[in-house]
């Protein structure tokens, strides 16, 4: 879906879009859940000192999006990137945001004319459209925000390379899929990630600054088209956050020696039933279609 029209952000203008997006969420709030209302919302302001000044919004589940016009104070910039995250909180409530069979069907048939999969693969979790579409129904009900959610958590795992290591273990990937649909991206796995970068650093200089780089541009590219922007931000952090540890003089690891042991799951959770005549590969030739689709709805449906 195309950006709103210059009319739609009219509308938005001269509103308190920072209080009606704290109320937009706080309403929805689940019941009984331990979440305090000044914690609904979560705001980062960039670290420049002069404008344009950039402001990130994170939503509760981890959605996130940032302002895409040229700010030239830091009150504007958590303004309009309020805007945007309201905007879209909004959409996101219609029935059309919602997974439901329709729109299963309709995305693997997107699905299979991106890749060289067939609409039969659908039924056999050990393809890539498979375990899309195992995806996809199991989230069934759910809107895309929550969604999108989940498949950050996948896309995150498949950039860092660590659905690459749980195929070359032989995990299954229909249990890869249930189990990490469970589990959210905390500091426990961010922290896991890191050391792999560090590692990767200490096997090749320069390597994490490259991809820093690249990460930067492609989240300053999808905030001013004011795309959802948790993958891209997540991708920043870690490896800003490897990039000054490889170099320090001393790595700090935790006393506990096998806390970053628990970020990664023990591989004989997925290998715990497993069915090797059909599950015995986590990842194919086509095996990022399923993160390109999904960015593809990004692009489509993210108000900006």
């Amino acid at each position: 879906m195309s950006a709103p029209h210059l009319q739609d952000d009219k509308v938005f203008k001269d509103l308190n879009v920072v209080a009606m997006l704290h109320q937009f969420w706080e309403q929805k709030q689940v019941k009984g859940a331990s979440v305090h209302p000044e914690n609904l919302v979560i705001y980062e302001s960039s670290i420049s000192p002069v404008p344009p000044f950039v402001c990130y919004v994170t939503l509760p589940g981890g959605s996130c999006f940032g302002n895409f016009q040229d700010c030239y104070t830091k009150a504007e910039a958590r303004r309009d990137a309020a805007r945007i995250a309201l905007m879209n909180s909004m959409f996101n409530e219609l029935p059309s945001r919602r997974i439901t069979p329709d729109f299963i069907t309709r995305s693997l048939q997107e699905a299979v004319a991106t890749t060289n999969g067939c609409v039969e693969d659908a039924s056999d979790p050990s393809t890539s459209i498979g375990s899309y579409c195992l995806m996809l129904q199991s989230n069934t009900g759910k809107t895309m925000l929550e969604f999108q959610e989940i498949m950050t958590m996948f896309q995150i795992l498949h950039w860092n390379g660590s659905l690459k290591a749980f195929r070359e273990r032989k995990c299954s990937r229909q249990n890869v899929i249930n189990y990490y649909s469970q589990h959210r991206l905390d500091e426990c796995t961010r922290s896991h990630m890191v050391l792999d970068w560090i590692v990767r650093e200490q096997q090749a200089p320069g390597l994490v600054a490259q991809e820093l780089q690249v990460a930067l541009q492609e989240l300053e590219e999808a905030r001013r088209s004011g795309r959802e922007l948790r993958f891209y931000k997540e991708k920043k952090e870690i490896l800003s956050i490897a990039l000054s540890q490889a170099y320090s003089e001393q790595l700090e690891y935790s006393p506990d020696g096998d806390r970053w042991s628990h970020a990664e799951p023990d591989p004989d959770y997925f290998r715990h039933n497993r069915q090797p005549s059909q599950e015995s590969s986590l990842t194919d030739q086509t095996e990022s279609y399923e993160f390109y689709s999904q960015e593809n709805i990004n692009d489509r449906e993210s108000l900006g």
